[in-house]
Formats: C-alpha cells, structure tokens, sequence
C-alpha cells in the first residue's frame, strides 16, 4: 500500500528507525503508522525487524531492514492490517447505506405501482421484497409508501 511504501522509503537512507522517528519522517497518524508498521513486521512476510519482538506496536520500539529477507515472487503482497470499525462509525455509515437506499426503494414502489395501476398493500410488499435485492424491514417499506402518498406520488384507494 502506500503506507507501507512511505515506510519503507525511509529504510532507504537507514538501516533502523524507532517509531517516534518513523512518525515524524512520514508525518502519519498514531494509529495508521503503527498498524503499518505492524503488517511490515509482525505479519507473514516481515520485512523489518521489530525490537522487542511482540505483536502489538508500542512506544520505544525499533525497528530494522531485514536484510535477509527474501522471497521467490519479484512482486511480494504484504497484507495490511485492517482498522477496526467503531460503533459510531458503523452507524454513521448503515445511517448513510439506509439515505441511500431510499431512493432505490422509492423507484422500485413508483415502478412497481405504475405497471399495475392498483394493488393491494400485501401484494404491493411482495412484489418489492422480489426487486430490491438488499435486506429490508416491511416498517422501512411502509414509510417510504406514506412518503410517496404525501408527496402525492401514490394516492390510496377510496375504497
């Protein structure tokens, strides 16, 4: 990746570096400096040595080019280590998924409600359920129904 790469630009004019040395060279974050320099050194393909051997990237740690490291591809994939999600973010995003599809779900019912003309609340889910390919809850449908009907988009049966 490009994290690893500006790492590993800094090992070309120096053979060791610690991780306060590191971070003011490449002038990354805390926290993505060290899950890169985790996957460099602590990963299946360990290009640089980490002193004291552990897992976890901490304060006080060195780092060296592995100068016997070797390997039998030209091109070598160095796996990144993934930042972990917090809960706030997971909902931001399933917030921004939800905006997003609601636009898809107000085509499908628009669609759907212009080839049949008029259908019954039951079949009108069925036949939704069928086109939008992504999961949904029959609260999220119904309101984007009340929606279109304020909107005046549908109008319900006088029935």
């Amino acid at each position: 990746s490009l994290l690893q790469a500006l790492v590993l630009l800094h090992f070309n004019s120096t053979d060791e570096a610690s991780l306060e040395t590191l971070a003011e060279a490449t002038g990354l974050e805390d926290r993505e400096l060290r899950l890169t320099l985790q996957s460099l050194a602590c990963g299946k393909v360990r290009v640089l040595v980490k002193e004291p051997k552990g897992r976890d990237v901490v304060d006080g740690d060195r780092f060296i080019y592995n100068h016997d490291f070797q390997h039998k591809l030209h091109r070598v994939k160095i796996n990144a280590i993934q930042m972990k999600e917090s809960v706030e973010e997971q909902e931001a995003t399933s917030e921004k998924v939800f905006v997003d599809r609601q636009y898809q779900i107000d085509a499908a019912i628009v669609r759907v409600m212009k080839s049949r003309k008029s259908l019954s609340h039951t079949l009108l889910l069925t036949e939704l359920f069928a086109q939008l390919k992504f999961p949904l809850k029959p609260q999220d449908l119904k309101k984007r129904i009340e929606s279109l009907i304020d909107r005046e988009y549908l109008e319900r049966d006088t029935k």
